[in-house]
């Protein structure tokens, strides 16, 4: 994250997961749209009850749009995660953290769903800083 600085204080709860309080960023914004666990090349749906393979789908997918606009994970800021049954963030949360070292992570929020698109289990947006 070179343009950026992570923004912790002891004012605030620590993370209770692979995220930080908040990160200041300098550069070009790039919006992620919400990625869902489909294959690019078949469109079909990747891991149908299986909410690891989905999110490892999902990052797969966010990190092909990362690459194809120039950027990496480091320069990812701020994420939200989208979940039809938040009984499935330990197992969202063990993938989505081999993608972000705990002390750089982005910002996050979570949240539970009642409907994701294709009934999937999981959906991920994110906002990135390219330099």
């Amino acid at each position: 994250m070179s343009n950026s600085q992570v923004i912790r204080t002891d004012n605030a709860p620590s993370p209770v997961g692979p995220y930080n309080q908040a990160i200041a960023a300098q550069g070009k914004l790039l919006f992620l749209a919400g990625q869902i666990p489909l294959d690019p090349k078949t469109g079909e749906l990747v891991g149908e009850d299986d909410i690891s393979q989905q999110t490892q789908q999902v990052m797969r997918n966010i990190e092909a749009i990362l690459e194809a606009a120039g950027a990496s994970w480091q320069n990812v800021v701020k994420t939200t995660v989208f979940l039809t049954n938040l009984g499935n963030f330990a197992p969202m949360n063990q993938v989505y953290a081999q993608y972000f070292h705990e002390e750089t992570a982005p910002a996050r929020a979570c949240v539970e769903v009642s409907r994701l698109p294709k009934d999937v289990l999981v959906e991920i947006e994110c906002i990135a800083v390219i330099p």
